[in-house]
């Protein structure tokens, strides 16, 4: 039987790239592309085809900032599928990102100069907005949208005889500075990207504690900075061009779910001359750069997850309500 693996945001940037490399390791894979320009996602299956005719390759056309779309691709998803082997939940997005040149200068004559380009440490500000749902549009695309999806499509994920593993694009601009449990859409801050990447890695952990026994394993992976739809923005492609020599180039990485530390970032790294490794971050420990700690504990991660099924109940209330009167 062939694996089925399910791709978030898999028409540009690290997902596309992913579906390729995911063929290259088995082109019988059935790969199915969560997009949400449908247009786009077309041609990105027939791209793929084209150099792997024995893959499966199909669509789902979800936009995880619209509840109700998630809904309606999970309902389809469940008609398709009688089991999904991996979900890599790697939709997302950082809106209108605003460089802080002081910190920018600042810092390139520093000692933190390559912590500060891996993390984006104190260098970019998002101004955020209110989606058709009440809810903060970077939350909702890059955790709650993808957390309603985890929750629809469990029958397909939960299987104890052979294990389902969820994997995060996560970020190493996620910081616990930049996330409270008391305003978890990061309704009042300014950089609602990192609080939401921070969210990400506590969910992959609640999802581990609630998930494991049932079968489902969750792990966060890093893929660094790149020059994507999400990035090339914030700078001159001229600027990019200078930079990149001196940043670590991180890719994606997976292996088989229960071999995987629960608490631990993966990330997969490239050397100055062209060879990849891939290093682990665990919580809470020293960075490699910039020995900075990266605090996550479980019983916050629970926390959270509890505030987000309370959420859950709300928002799915609220839908049901909207629909009656429609």
């Amino acid at each position: 039987m062939r694996k089925a693996v399910l791709v978030t945001g898999a028409s540009s940037g690290v997902g596309l790239a992913l579906c390729k490399r995911l063929l290259e390791e088995d082109h019988e894979l059935h790969l199915c592309l969560a997009c949400r320009n449908r247009s786009k996602a077309e041609a990105v299956r027939e791209a793929l085809l084209a150099s792997r005719p024995l893959a499966e390759v199909s669509i789902v056309q979800v936009d995880v900032s619209d509840l109700q779309s998630v809904f309606r691709a999970s309902r389809e998803l469940k008609q398709r599928f009688q089991r999904l082997d991996y979900v890599y939940l790697n939709a997302g997005i950082m809106p209108n990102p605003q460089l802080n040149i002081k910190a920018l200068f600042s810092g390139l004559f520093s000692r933190k100069v390559i912590h500060m380009f891996s993390t984006a440490e104190g260098l970019l500000t998002q101004e955020d907005q209110i989606t058709a749902d009440g809810l903060q549009e970077v939350f909702e695309t890059n955790v709650f949208g993808h957390f309603i999806l985890i929750q629809e499509l469990a029958p397909l994920l939960c299987h104890s005889d052979s294990p389902s593993q969820l994997i995060w694009t996560s970020s190493r601009n996620a910081r616990k500075s930049n996330f409270c449990l008391e305003d978890i859409q990061h309704s009042r801050g300014q950089e609602p990207y990192s609080s939401s990447k921070y969210a990400v890695d506590l969910l992959s952990v609640a999802v581990n504690r609630n998930f494991n026994s049932r079968g489902l394993y969750s792990s966060v992976v890093c893929p660094g900075t790149m020059v994507t739809n999400m990035t090339c923005g914030i700078l001159p492609p001229f600027v990019w061009t200078l930079l990149m020599p001196i940043i670590w180039l991180v890719w994606l990485f997976h292996q088989k779910p229960e071999s995987l530390n629960p608490l631990t970032k993966y990330l997969s790294a490239t050397t100055g001359f062209g060879s990849n490794y891939v290093m682990t971050q665990k919580y809470p420990e020293e960075e490699i750069l910039g020995n900075s700690i990266m605090d996550l504990d479980e019983d916050t991660a629970e926390k959270f997850y509890q505030n987000l099924l309370e959420l859950e109940k709300h928002v799915r209330a609220t839908i049901q309500k909207r629909n009656h009167q429609s």
